[in-house]
């Protein structure tokens, strides 16, 4: 059975972004959102590239993507000491951070917070309530990626759709909008927006070539969830 449809257009993330040069070959594309691997990744970055790349966001009149930062199990104090360098406007958090500390992050940093899922085999389906009820009213978004004990994010993996349908339930009744990601790229975007109908969609290694962003894939992938 489907999900019901999405009323509103899909926003898309390119995550994983390195370098300025990407930014600009991305600046005539509806890119809602642009992520930052700040945890350990071959795609992290330092905060004063990021802050370069936020520089050149904030500078352009039509290409402002939200900036989103990727952590896992950060400490409170370095994320303040880092969102004074750079400013992101959203922290995300993929590791095992608990709703206080979410509630922590954005009440002192002024962000918002998307918390990330990795969907791993054991993962309860019929806990999903129980588990995220404590995230309701502090997180502003819910993602859903695939696990990988070696990777955070951008493996390439997808995860079966089909446990998506109690995650999607639940962020409608919070009032959140629901991100998928894991394994994601041109080829298979338009068959997740037509069973799942996601709020949101976010890619990484999906639109790369031998490790670099290729803006052909990220063109590509924009437009078929854009044309929906």
């Amino acid at each position: 059975m489907s999900a019901e449809p999405c009323t509103s257009v899909p926003t898309v993330k390119i995550c994983g972004l390195q370098s300025v040069e990407v930014l600009k070959s991305m600046i005539n594309l509806p890119v809602d959102q642009v992520g930052f691997v700040f945890a350990t990744s071959k795609r992290q970055v330092r905060a004063d590239q990021v802050a370069e790349m936020i520089s050149f966001i904030r500078a352009q009149d039509t290409f402002r993507p939200v900036t989103v930062g990727v952590f896992v199990n950060p400490q409170l104090d370095e994320l303040i000491d880092l969102l004074k360098i750079a400013p992101l406007d959203v922290v995300q958090l993929h590791g095992q951070e608990s709703a206080e500390f979410c509630q922590a992050v954005k009440t002192q940093c002024a962000v918002q917070i998307y918390k990330c899922h990795s969907l791993r085999e054991s993962s309860n389906p019929d806990s999903v309530s129980d588990s995220w009820d404590a995230y309701r009213d502090v997180i502003d978004a819910l993602i859903l990626d695939s696990y990988d004990p070696v990777y955070i994010g951008g493996s390439g993996k997808t995860f079966p759709w089909e446990r998506i349908a109690p995650y999607q339930k639940w962020a409608k009744e919070a009032g959140i909008p629901l991100i998928i990601a894991g394994g994601l790229h041109p080829g298979n975007v338009h068959e997740l927006l037509d069973r799942i109908h996601p709020d949101g969609v976010d890619v990484s290694s999906g639109v790369e070539t031998d490790g670099v962003k290729d803006i052909v894939k990220i063109t590509a992938f924009v437009e078929r969830v854009k044309q929906q």
